[in-house]
């Protein structure tokens, strides 16, 4: 019996090292994520600057021309770009077409209320029901809910409604 018992004892010790190994590996790694979080932020307020910027000089310098046209279509989003945070008076039209069209899939039948999964919000997008088309759609809805254009459910269901996401200090320096 005793044997038994030791051999418990020591598979129990072993358990307890590897869990509080695993606990500070954790703790190390939610660091990191934290830096990175704030890495990213910075540069989706760096790229924000810069196309507010980059507008305001192109109004600026060539107010009326045919540059200025150029100007402001060359800032127009494409496909891949960034997704800025929701905030009042931001248009639709910042986004890249493929987020248009996710926002704008409640709209097109005004019976189309409530939550809906990405399955059917790719159903009714034309896109069809494949996983690869479901995952990807998930994935740019997810998005649009973290930056406040979607609201995402417990349930992992999305609703449209939107929420104003707070813009990280610029002031401070961690």
């Amino acid at each position: 019996m005793a044997s038994v018992l030791g051999m418990l004892e020591e598979r129990e010790a072993a358990a307890r090292v590897r869990v509080e190994g695993l606990r500070e590996e954790v703790a190390r790694l939610a660091e990191v994520l934290v830096a990175a979080e704030i890495e990213l932020d910075w540069w989706v307020i760096a790229w924000e600057e810069l196309v507010e910027a980059l507008a305001a000089s192109a109004a600026e310098t060539t107010a009326g021309t045919e540059t200025e046209e150029k100007a402001v279509l060359s800032l127009a989003p494409v496909p891949g770009s960034t997704v800025p945070p929701w905030r009042a008076g931001l248009p639709v039209t910042v986004l890249a077409p493929d987020y248009q069209c996710i926002l704008g899939w409640n709209g097109r039948d005004p019976r189309v209320t409530g939550c809906f999964g990405p399955k059917e919000i790719a159903v009714e997008l034309g896109l069809g029901a494949t996983s690869a088309k479901v995952e990807g759609l998930r994935s740019k809805a997810r998005r649009l809910a973290e930056r406040g254009w979607l609201l995402q459910e417990a349930s992992g269901a999305f609703s449209a409604g939107r929420r104003p996401v707070a813009a990280p200090d610029v002031g401070s320096s961690a």
